[in-house]
């Protein structure tokens, strides 16, 4: 967050310079007015002037694009980047052509960008927001392939009764086959491993276990 103070004959004369300070508009920005414009003590000692505090927050898309844009360059690639604001995350699809370097076998590349994107933008905001990162629409790509990939394995799973551990996965790509399994009566689906080794379990439903 980025705040400037300063002072004016007028609320808006302080409000201005404040503005020209941050380099920001006035729809941009949240106002807090510290002093009213007015006489001085007693009204015997010239004009009180206006004081007010501007607070601006940076855009968390803004952000991730700019980062986006530095490193992009840097591994030689050209690209244009869309945000779309979600409820609860913001959203960078990156579009251009031969961007499989972007990606990486099975999304390990993407991963690392998205990754790196988040810690870019968290160290300038005062809030956390996630962003997600996208490269042609891969990403709706590989959860559709996880989805069939999970309801094949569950009746695999169903006929033989042995359990089936999967390749280490992200996070996200974890969730994809925990949901996509969630409403299996027979079968059940949880995580283990550390870090990036985490992997999922299905199995047959014997007993309660945590999903994560």
């Amino acid at each position: 967050m980025k705040v400037a103070e300063k002072t004016g004959k007028t609320l808006e004369e302080a409000i201005e310079a404040c503005l020209v300070e941050l380099g920001v508009k006035r729809d941009q920005v949240s106002v807090e007015i510290l002093e009213e414009p007015g006489k001085g003590f007693l009204g015997l000692f010239g004009k009180r002037l206006a004081k007010v505090k501007v607070s601006y927050e940076d855009d968390p898309g803004v952000l991730a694009c700019a980062f986006l844009k530095e490193l992009i360059t840097a591994m030689d690639v050209e690209a244009v980047m869309e945000v779309l604001q979600r409820e609860d995350h913001f959203l960078v699809n990156i579009t251009g052509t031969d961007l499989g370097i972007l990606i990486g076998r099975r999304g390990d590349t993407l991963e690392s960008i998205q990754f790196l994107t988040n810690l870019a933008v968290a160290k300038k905001l005062s809030d956390r927001t996630r962003i997600i990162i996208d490269v042609e629409g891969y990403r709706k790509r590989r959860e559709e392939t996880l989805v069939k990939l999970a309801k094949r394995l569950a009746e695999k799973v169903k006929k033989t009764g042995h359990r089936i551990v999967l390749e280490p996965m992200s996070p996200q790509e974890r969730r994809i086959i925990h949901t996509a399994l969630q409403n299996e009566w027979r079968i059940s689906t949880f995580s283990e491993g550390e870090g990036p080794h985490r992997r999922v379990v299905i199995s047959l439903k014997r007993s309660n276990k945590d999903v994560s």
